[in-house]
Parts: C-alpha cells; sequence; structure tokens
C-alpha cells in the first residue's frame, strides 16, 4: 500500500490518486510487481460519500456492498484497492474493460497499454485509460491515474510537548522501550520518536541503519536515567508527558527538552546536560551527513507493580 494513494468511483469515471510526496514508495512497489500485473491497496477515503465493502452471506458466498452516508445521494465512491492486469487480448474488441471485484477494481488492459502506464508512473505523468467496447463511445468508462499533493493525514492534530510546534505530516515511529526506569513509584516510558529532519538517514539493512538506531536508544536511555531521580517531582507538577529535540548539524549538536508546550525548568537541564553530552557527541559526523533532527516522546506514568 501506498501512503495517501485513494480511489474515487465515479459515475463513468474511476480516479485514482497519488500523492506526489510517495513516487519513491509507488517505485519501490512497481519494481517489486509481476510484469503483468500491478495492484495496489488504497487508504480510507474521506472524500468519498460511500464506500465498497465485500460481505459473506449465509451460503458462503461474497458480495459487493457500498455502505452510505445515510440520506445522502452517492456520488463518490471509495475502493480498498485497484488492480492493472495485462490479460486482455488486442483482439478482444476492447480498448479496456473495468470491473467490481469483492471491495476492488479491476481493470484488464492490453501488454501495450500495460508498458505505457508503467512508463507514465515512472515518469510521474499523469495516464487515463478508456474502458469499453471499441466503436461505442456512448458506454465508455475513464479510469484516470492522477498526481495529487498529498493531504495531512499522519499525526493529524499532535503537537510538541516542547513547544507547541505542530508535528502533522511529520512521520513517526512507536517504539518498545526494552528497559523499564522506575524510582519513587513512578515509571518513565519511551513511546515515540518523530523525525524532524532526517536527510541522512540511513538505508534499512545496512550497517549504519543499526548505528542509527542505536543511536536514538542510548539518547532516550540517558533520558531516563537523567529523570528517574525527579519523576515524582515532575509528575506532581503536571508534566507528566515531556518531549526531547535533539539535533545533529554542521554547525550545530544539541538538544532542548520541554513540557505542556513551555521548555523544562532549569533544575533539569543540569541533569540532562551531563547525560545526553556524552551521547550526542559520540556520534561523530561522516563527510557529506545532512542534518538530523528528531524530537522523543516520553510518558511519567504509575509504577503499579
Amino acid at each position: 500500500m501506498v501512503p495517501g494513494l485513494t480511489v474515487d468511483l465515479e459515475a463513468q469515471r474511476t480516479c485514482i490518486k497519488i500523492p506526489i510526496t510517495r513516487y519513491n514508495e509507488l517505485i519501490k512497489a512497481i519494481n517489486k510487481s509481476n510484469e503483468h500485473v500491478l495492484a495496489f491497496g488504497a487508504c480510507f477515503n474521506e472524500a468519498a460519500d460511500s464506500h465498497l465493502i465485500c460481505v459473506q452471506g449465509e451460503d458462503g458466498q461474497y458480495q459487493t456492498q457500498a455502505i452510505s452516508i445515510h440520506n445522502q445521494p452517492r456520488k463518490v465512491t471509495g475502493s480498498c484497492f485497484f488492480i492493472f492486469s495485462s490479460a486482455l487480448k488486442a483482439s478482444a474488441g476492447y480498448f479496456a474493460k473495468s470491473s467490481i471485484v469483492e471491495d476492488g477494481l479491476m481493470v484488464q488492459i492490453t501488454v501495450e497499454t500495460m508498458a505505457e502506464l508503467r512508463r507514465s508512473l515512472r515518469e510521474m505523468k499523469e495516464y487515463t485509460v478508456t474502458c469499453g467496447r471499441l466503436g461505442q463511445s456512448e458506454s465508455q468508462e475513464l479510469v484516470c491515474v492522477q498526481w495529487v499533493e498529498e493531504k495531512c493525514t499522519v499525526n493529524k492534530g499532535v503537537i510538541s510537548s516542547i513547544d507547541g510546534k505542530s508535528m502533522e505530516s511529520i512521520s513517526s515511529t512507536k517504539m518498545f522501550q526494552k528497559s523499564e526506569y522506575k524510582e519513587n513509584g513512578k515509571i518513565i516510558r519511551w513511546t515515540e520518536v518523530f523525525f524532524l529532519q532526517r536527510g541522512d538517514r540511513p538505508k534499512e539493512g545496512t550497517s549504519d541503519s543499526a548505528e542509527h538506531n542505536r543511536l536514538i536508544e542510548r539518547i532516550a536511555r540517558a533520558f531516563c536515567l537523567a529523570l528517574c531521580p525527579h519523576l515524582k517531582l515532575l509528575k506532581e507538577d503536571g508534566m507528566a508527558k515531556l518531549g526531547l529535540r535533539v539535533t545533529f548539524e554542521s554547525q550545530e549538536v544539541g538538544f532542548v527538552a520541554g513540557s505542556n508546550g513551555q521548555p523544562l525548568p532549569a533544575q533539569y537541564l543540569d541533569a540532562l546536560d551531563n547525560m545526553l553530552a556524552p551521547v550526542m557527541s559520540s556520534r561523530g559526523r561522516k563527510r557529506g551527513d545532512e542534518p538530523l533532527v528528531m524530537e522523543l516522546v516520553f510518558y511519567i506514568l504509575e509504577n503499579i507493580t
């Protein structure tokens, strides 16, 4: 599935909308696909007033239905996936054939059309497939592949605990903390990391990727250890959710910590500086490295064990 990709089914026209920012993900999927088939899952379409679903009846057979908003006309129907198959023979008498399959759309096209479609996708160009019999223009349908600006669906409404900065559209990863840090009946947990800037993020599967992950874990561990003696006071003062933003740039290596949209009081900064400075300086810099800015999220909870 390509994040943000949606399918709009309308009368005589279907629009497959691909976010411009997801070009790399799309190309990776194309490179892994069968040469005769292009299949993609689609995201839930918030702009649609109805959506295709597949329901199993009492006889065990599956039926396609469209659920819609009560008492509203159905104009745009969302689909869960689409498939382009190059199984259509040029001698079949069709430009292309489209049909609903379960809760998705299948479009049968010729081998030549598949080649043109793939080329258009690689060149980030829009492409339209005409479906219907040759010579019967009145019953033709269009399937349009479009490149669109991505609407914010990632971390919608989320703001930074440090300064109230919006985190909308900024990618993040949920974390599972291996170790627990407890003191005075409280426990601090690292739950998420936001990548504000990661031009030098290593490719998955490389040795640099493991090194990158270890660095983030060491930073999180240092933060937890530094604040462990202060967990009770922090929580009593209403600072149960904490943020740590770390910056690695050519002219700056540093951090800022906060809660409730404000920097942490000075009384905690010395402890943080003593623990974080050695970890951050150990990263070093390689020639050609680009800036890296991350924000880690922590919660102080009651230790009920």
